[in-house]
């Protein structure tokens, strides 16, 4: 999701990224299921983030969001990077200029199906899936994950991403 934080491409402490990481596999449509409130998507719901390949080896990030209230689409597009090898989820991403902020993916299923992603402390936090829902055992599951390292998720933000969003 889109970070705004200059030159902080951390990881919070107590966590690692998922090894064997595949991108070509990460790449595509994402729904945002639940996050920690930041300022960037206050008031966004129906939350999407697509990735898909640039000419420079990174990842073309576009994040799209609906405000219900005001019933009018919000989106950015940013560019991310890897932090280290290829083959670890720690990227660093950019929405304006030379600012990256961290991307760590410190769950991720065999299938590519959901992941629980952090920015670079515990202020930022994602559970993400390929689907609009996540069934109620892999969303607890990830949630109980998230509070094991600490996240603060009795915080969590449950994004609409039912009926209420319009076509995308």
């Amino acid at each position: 999701m889109a970070l705004l934080l200059a030159g902080c491409t951390g990881m919070p402490s107590g966590t690692q990224p998922v090894t064997g990481f595949e991108l070509e596999r990460y790449l595509g449509q994402w729904y945002e299921i639940a996050r920690l409130d930041h300022s960037f998507e206050r008031g966004l719901d129906c939350v999407t983030a697509d990735y898909s390949m640039r000419s420079d080896d990174g990842v073309r990030v576009i994040n799209r969001g609906y405000n219900l209230d005001e019933q009018e689409w919000d989106e950015a597009e940013g560019r991310a990077y890897f932090v280290d090898d290829e083959d670890v989820g720690r990227l660093k991403v950019s929405f304006f200029g030379p600012f990256f902020g961290g991307y760590n993916i410190l769950e991720l299923d065999d299938d590519y199906q959901h992941a629980l992603v952090s920015g670079p402390n515990r202020n930022y936090l994602w559970i993400l899936a390929r689907a609009p829902e996540l069934d109620d055992a892999t969303y607890q599951r990830l949630r109980d994950s998230a509070e094991r390292l600490d996240f603060a998720v009795e915080e969590l933000i449950e994004v609409e991403q039912g009926e209420a969003c319009p076509s995308r």
